[in-house]
């Protein structure tokens, strides 16, 4: 059954939406969303994720939902605080000994996890030698925030403009989404391009390993090598890229654990000034559905409403093709991904008169 859209009179004006018209009017050229993407949900602790798009694709990502299935924000808000003060959220981008470059989308509404893409290609770091990937559980820190305005005294470097990053050197290999809760044992001050872009050592609380870990002196004793790989890895892992290598603050020296949670404290309380727009956003996305003192505060309708009208968006413009090749003769069908939002590609029709 062909789908309800307007006649071909008409399909001028429905396409200053979505594309325009090339000066040739042979030509249509107009703009839709891949049509290859799935859906599926995975809990985890109390958050569930919602996976839309193709794995490994720029169109990508993963949407988060609270134990009532309300969409959220992984930046905004899942709490930094666990259920004991002791213990803090992790939000897993990297799953150990893998290589997709996975990250927060901090510039889209509701900050759904999506593989970093750049000059058009989804991203991948390399192996740095004898490592496979990334040799922890990576991934970030939910409610802090590396003010890129804000000049850390040791390094006199501002900070990236993500949430604080944390390795989480635990034995399981963990699922991207995954919220797991993490004792910080310590933290290596990296400078990346003349950024600051701290990394929080921590191990997941369900690890063995985890009772006998308190402190980064403790991962020197139990795990020789661990640490020393930690900034090897931080140092060449850009260079097979062909940029330079990494530099650190403080000799590359790890800091213990109360210095880390100093630093964890410092990076949330700019999160709140972000939240509660107190600073300059520097482009970052703010919606949220649980922090009161902010006023980008939405309900839970609107926060459902941004995915569905990423879906409906993708839906329709799929369904706007489908019109288009039943209706017109079709000699070239060109299909280029681009990496605007991740959300769109490019279909260049040339139809006869």
């Amino acid at each position: 059954m062909r789908p309800l859209l307007p006649p071909r009179s008409s399909l001028g004006c429905l396409l200053t939406l979505f594309g325009s018209l090339s000066p040739s009017r042979n030509k249509l050229v107009t703009q839709a969303a891949p049509a290859a993407h799935f859906y599926l949900l995975r809990k985890s602790m109390h958050y569930q994720t919602e996976e839309r798009g193709r794995l490994n694709s720029a169109d990508y990502r993963i949407y988060f939902k609270n134990s009532e299935g309300k969409y959220i924000s992984p930046f905004h808000d899942i709490p930094l605080v666990a259920e004991t003060k002791v213990l803090y959220n992790m939000v897993v981008e990297v799953p150990r000994w893998s290589n997709a470059k996975m990250e927060i989308a901090t510039k889209e509404p509701l900050n759904p996890i999506k593989q970093d893409v750049k000059k058009g290609k989804v991203r991948y770091v390399a192996n740095i030698f004898p490592h496979k990937g990334y040799i922890w559980n990576y991934g970030a820190l939910p409610q802090t925030w590396e003010d890129p305005t804000h000049t850390d005294g040791e390094t006199k470097c501002c900070g990236d403009n993500d949430p604080i990053d944390v390795c989480d050197i635990g034995s399981q290999v963990c699922l991207p989404g995954q919220v797991i809760q993490v004792k910080v044992l310590g933290i290596l001050a990296m400078v990346d391009e003349g950024e600051m872009d701290w990394k929080v050592i921590a191990i997941n609380v369900k690890d063995p390993d985890s009772a006998k870990l308190n402190n980064i002196d403790d991962v020197r004793k139990s795990r020789p090598g661990h640490l020393e790989a930690t900034v090897d890895w931080f140092r060449k892992y850009k260079v097979p890229d062909g940029k330079p290598e990494n530099q650190f603050g403080f000799n590359g020296q790890f800091k213990d654990k109360d210095f880390a949670v100093e630093i964890i404290k410092s990076t949330h309380e700019h999160w709140r000034a972000l939240v509660q727009k107190q600073t300059n956003s520097e482009g970052i996305e703010c919606k949220n559905i649980s922090c009161c003192e902010s006023p980008l505060k939405c309900t839970a309708d609107e926060a459902r409403d941004v995915v569905l009208l990423v879906r409906a968006y993708k839906s329709y413009t799929e369904e706007l093709v489908k019109y288009c090749l039943n209706s017109y003769p079709v000699i070239i069908l060109i299909i280029n991904t681009s990496d605007t939002l991740a959300l769109m590609c490019e279909i260049c029709i040339v139809l006869y008169d």
